[in-house]
């Protein structure tokens, strides 16, 4: 690997991260289709740039994923590299301090939406593929590369492409670098990912909006309605009231239990810099470590009804919507979580309440076994080049796509380099610029080192 690559080349290196942060890549609804697609090219002019014969712009019915395949190596093994391009809306823009698609630089630390989900983290592996190139532009092991643009809004592009080719995950291992170091100077890698399952109720009580002084006592109100089945689906001391939910929890081994116990850890460092709220919530006797990775969760999104513009309209709201979700943890599937919240919903609501569930996207939960001798070999990546190796953790978050990845049978490396306050889905996302250039370095010398280099 070129050691002085970073050094030598962090000046067009930073420009070229700015170019992709400031494509505004938000991949829900239809607003941004067209940039979607801009940032896809954008990772096709890389895999051209970097010599890869073999670079596709895959259609579906969505974003398009981008493909491509490094040069052969005949002998080495073959690594599939996963990532995503699309980013999450940027509201409320009023509390970003900088624009979000105009990234910027502060105290070393480059500020944009996307700048560490996921697009600075593709960013680091493309790089570090390029410096991991002999001086013939040859990598040391076989690459594919595999990006798709769906990742955040839950399209179906990349699962239909590896139902119908499933040979693209036959591969020696695979890496997805959307995670976070555990804390500062602690590199991780993950057992197990939550899954989701995201919904929206629809609730209606009236035919039409009503005057709160003519009907105000009588008529029911939909906010207030749903706002009620809302509460009565989680209690105010954070228990999901779903029947069977937590008797099919697969709970965590003492094993995994003991070693999440030896982890550094400051409550109230985490309660000021990380959750940035007053108190913690939730069930108090387990642990947080538990109630983030262990335990599913209920969250309701946003509810939408009646009148929100500005000055006053005095009605009785007929309809309103919720934005809900469930994380989910192993021994709960979507399907499963599905009809037992549908179950759920049907008991709290009252007599005089039409409602609808309409489930939108998900995932099921993930456990990675994380024996493979490619874990060992991260681990020495890591140790060499930041001084110390990965630490074993789980994720709250979901990337529904990686069973798929599995399906081939290879390992999934769930990685990445992320800091714990780096604000994914929040105003202000940013990535430390320093642990860019250390993860184009890791991942450099990780494809050396899986080569026998």
């Amino acid at each position: 690997m070129d050691h002085d690559f970073v050094r030598r080349e962090e000046p067009r290196l930073l420009n070229e991260l700015i170019e992709f942060l400031s494509i505004p890549s938000i991949s829900t609804g239809t607003a941004h289709v067209a940039d979607c697609r801009r940032a896809a090219q954008w990772l096709v002019d890389q895999l051209f740039h970097l010599g890869c014969p073999t670079v596709q712009l895959i259609e579906g019915d969505g974003h398009p994923v981008v493909w491509g395949e490094s040069p052969a190596v005949p002998g080495a093994p073959t690594l599939l590299i996963y990532g995503h391009y699309d980013v999450q809306p940027v509201e409320p823009l009023d509390e970003w301090h900088s624009p979000p698609f105009t990234p910027s630089v502060r105290d070393g630390k480059l500020y944009a939406r996307g700048a560490i989900d996921d697009k600075g983290q593709v960013f680091a592996l493309l790089k570090a593929y390029e410096a991991s190139r002999d001086s013939e532009g040859n990598p040391p092991i076989n690459v594919r590369f595999l990006f798709e643009g769906e990742e955040e809004c839950g399209g179906r592009v990349v699962f239909d492409l590896l139902a119908a080719e499933p040979e693209r995950t036959q591969v020696d291992a695979v890496i997805v670098a959307d995670m976070s170091y555990y804390a500062p100077g602690w590199p991780a890698v993950y057992t197990a990912l939550r899954g989701l399952c995201y919904a929206e109720l629809h609730v209606r009580t009236l035919q039409r909006d009503l005057h709160s002084g003519s009907y105000g006592g009588v008529a029911p109100n939909a906010i207030e309605t749903i706002c009620r089945m809302l509460m009565d689906l989680k209690s105010a001391s954070g228990k999901i009231r779903v029947p069977k939910l937590y008797k099919s929890v697969e709970a965590p081994t003492k094993a995994e239990k003991k070693g999440w116990a030896s982890l550094p850890f400051d409550e109230e460092e985490y309660l000021r810099d990380e959750v940035t709220a007053k108190a913690l919530t939730g069930l108090e006797d387990y642990s947080i470590f538990e109630r983030t990775w262990a335990l599913p969760t209920f969250e309701i999104h946003g509810i939408r009804g009646g009148f929100v513009g500005e000055g006053a309209k005095t009605v009785i709201p007929a309809a309103a919507t919720a934005k809900i979700s469930m994380r989910l943890v192993p021994g709960l599937t979507v399907e499963f979580a599905r009809k037992q919240l549908e179950k759920a919903i049907a008991k709290v609501a009252p007599d005089y309440a039409d409602w609808e569930i309409v489930f939108h996207h998900g995932g099921d939960p993930v456990q990675v076994d994380v024996t493979h001798e490619a874990f060992r070999t991260l681990d020495r990546a890591f140790e060499e080049v930041v001084g110390r190796p990965t630490v074993a953790v789980r994720a709250g978050g979901s990337i529904p796509i990686v069973p798929e990845l599995a399906r081939g049978g290879a390992p999934v490396l769930l990685t990445g380099i992320g800091l714990p306050d780096d604000g994914l889905h929040s105003p202000n996302e940013k990535v430390d610029l320093q642990q860019v250039w250390d993860g184009i370095r890791v991942f450099g010398r990780f494809f050396e080192m899986l080569g026998g280099k």
